[in-house]
């Protein structure tokens, strides 16, 4: 029986390094969902129309180093409240999610709309502030000359978008476990995740 993990949550809360730590610990499949939207969004900003770029996609259209630059994050998060995108997508991510070993999904609507009845659901969350620190750092370090205030309202301005759009609003599901990160370290949020879906895996039994 397959065992699925949904983690959910805004831009830079932690979700990323959180899904891929729980994939490792407990030998799951891992999908960032996010890099299926930001590959069309690297199609569009190509010039490709954003349902054929949606319809047209396969694996390795997810490798691609520039699938991480703030352009193509920018244009993901624009497509993504197009609803016939969103749904050309939907069975690429419930089929990974029926994975027979296991799979965790990160995103923004896995527990509210991909996959309701996942085992596990966990939120992750921070400040809009915490968050754009780090997405600051992060650009830093790669040579990249935003400023922290450009970033921060990068961030709220996709919060907007993304708890906005008509079509699969982020916000936590019902029954997920809500992991706010703002004043956590990797290793105690790693540390509660795995705890949600060691509880998880044991009411299974």
């Amino acid at each position: 029986m397959s065992f699925t993990v949904a983690v959910d949550g805004p831009a830079a809360a932690g979700k990323g390094t959180i899904s891929k730590a729980l994939a490792t610990h407990f030998g799951f499949a891992l999908l960032d969902t996010g890099l299926l939207y930001r590959a069309v969004g690297a199609q569009v900003l190509l010039g490709a129309d954003p349902q054929y770029a949606a319809r047209a996609l396969v694996p390795e259209d997810l490798e691609s180093e520039t699938l991480r630059t703030p352009a193509v994050a920018q244009a993901a998060s624009e497509i993504a409240v197009i609803p016939t995108v969103r749904a050309a997508l939907v069975e690429f991510q419930r089929a990974f999610a029926k994975r027979a070993e296991g799979a965790v999904l990160d995103g923004r609507d896995i527990g509210t709309v991909i996959c309701p009845d996942a085992a596990v659901k966990l939120f992750i969350t921070a400040t809009a502030e915490v968050r754009a620190q780090r997405r600051f750092a992060e650009l830093s370090a790669k040579g990249m000359d935003d400023t922290y205030d450009s970033v921060l309202e990068d961030v709220r301005s996709r919060d907007a978008r993304d708890m906005g759009r008509a079509d699969a609003p982020l916000r936590a599901a019902d029954d997920a476990v809500e992991i706010d990160t703002s004043t956590m370290s990797i290793a105690d949020a790693v540390a509660a995740a795995i705890a949600v879906v060691e509880a998880g895996i044991a009411s299974r039994g």
